[in-house]
């Protein structure tokens, strides 16, 4: 009897603790995730590179995890009221938000009420772009280096669009980077950057190629260079800023997908992989390589590091530049 009662005992026991070890698992593997359709929250407005990236990756998502993927424009505020939004949703992975390298701007431009390095959690890049350096196409500047040696005999005029942004702020960089005399002007709009590059009124306009390939391909623009640390695949016999003798600059930009702080470890993983395969499909990476983009996945750690390097040197081009905090 006395063994009949231990044995008894041993496989309640075991059972128990069977149960209790194997329960997040099984609570895991209950809820199904993803059990209802996703929605990505985006910070800018529909058409514009960021928006193509994620309508794309969010086809190809949501035939992997056989949900629909709701792509979400929320801009403004310089990516608070998207990053509010997604912070009010229920922390179960069923609400996303792109991030951009202008998030990691943003930490130094305006006055935040969240932490979008603490407060959200990195999933995956998505991919990676530069900007291009344009003039007009029958001006004196035709590289880099004419563009310093015009810059030691008189005060050089660029252009961009919007105050903050990252072109506006590539262009602050690079004069500062040079020690030049530059008077920096913003737009409202890339047309009106190209329109002033085209007349003559700039020196050089700083944009991606995205948003300037019309132009550029049309021949009405002179591309002098590219910002990012190789040249590019869409225009390769552009040379880079550091190739043309400007060292100490680099400038690329970046769409990733993130989620808010709490949202389950193997949420995070599952999207991850998921991704990883996304932005290695042929049709995507051909699609993104006409826009201008490098489609590049990452592990969350990376993507964690490119946001912190990110910050910190944005900062410090925005204190240079004595913009104040919004």
């Amino acid at each position: 009897m006395n063994f009949q009662a231990n044995r008894r005992k041993w496989l309640t026991t075991s059972l128990v603790y069977t149960g209790l070890t194997q329960w997040p698992i099984l609570s895991w593997s209950q809820s199904a995730f993803p059990n209802q359709p996703i929605k990505v929250i985006i910070p800018f407005g529909p058409g514009g590179l960021a928006d193509i990236t994620m309508r794309l990756v969010a086809q190809k998502l949501s035939e992997r995890i056989g949900q629909q993927v709701i792509v979400e424009n929320k801009p403004g505020a310089g990516g608070v009221i998207a990053a509010k939004t997604a912070l009010a949703a229920p922390r179960d992975g069923h609400t996303l938000i792109l991030f951009s390298n202008g998030t990691a701007i943003g930490k130094s431009l305006f006055k935040l009420e969240y932490d979008p390095e603490n407060d959200f959690t990195p999933i995956s890049s998505m991919a990676y772009f530069d900007l291009i350096l344009v003039t007009r196409k029958d001006g004196p500047i035709t590289d880099i280096k004419t563009l310093l040696a015009q810059g030691k005999q008189r005060q050089l005029v660029f252009g961009s669009i919007n105050p903050g942004s990252t072109q506006n702020l590539s262009a602050a960089l690079f004069a500062s980077v040079a020690k030049l005399n530059v008077n920096l002007i913003p737009y409202k709009s890339t047309p009106e950057v190209l329109t002033a590059v085209m007349r003559g009124d700039l020196d050089v306009g700083f944009e991606s190629y995205a948003a300037l390939k019309g132009a550029v391909d049309g021949g009405q623009v002179k591309v002098i260079a590219g910002t990012g640390p190789s040249r590019t695949p869409w225009l390769p016999q552009t040379p880079t800023v550091l190739e043309g003798g400007l060292s100490g600059y680099e400038v690329t930009g970046w769409n990733a997908l993130y989620a808010a702080q709490g949202v389950p470890l193997q949420a995070i993983q599952l999207l991850n992989s998921h991704l990883q395969e996304i932005m290695s499909i042929l049709d995507i990476k051909k699609r993104l390589l006409e826009l201008g983009t490098d489609p590049k996945a990452s592990t969350p750690a990376e993507l964690a590091s490119v946001f912190r390097k990110d910050a910190i040197k944005w900062a410090q081009v925005v204190a240079q530049s004595n913009i104040k905090a919004q």
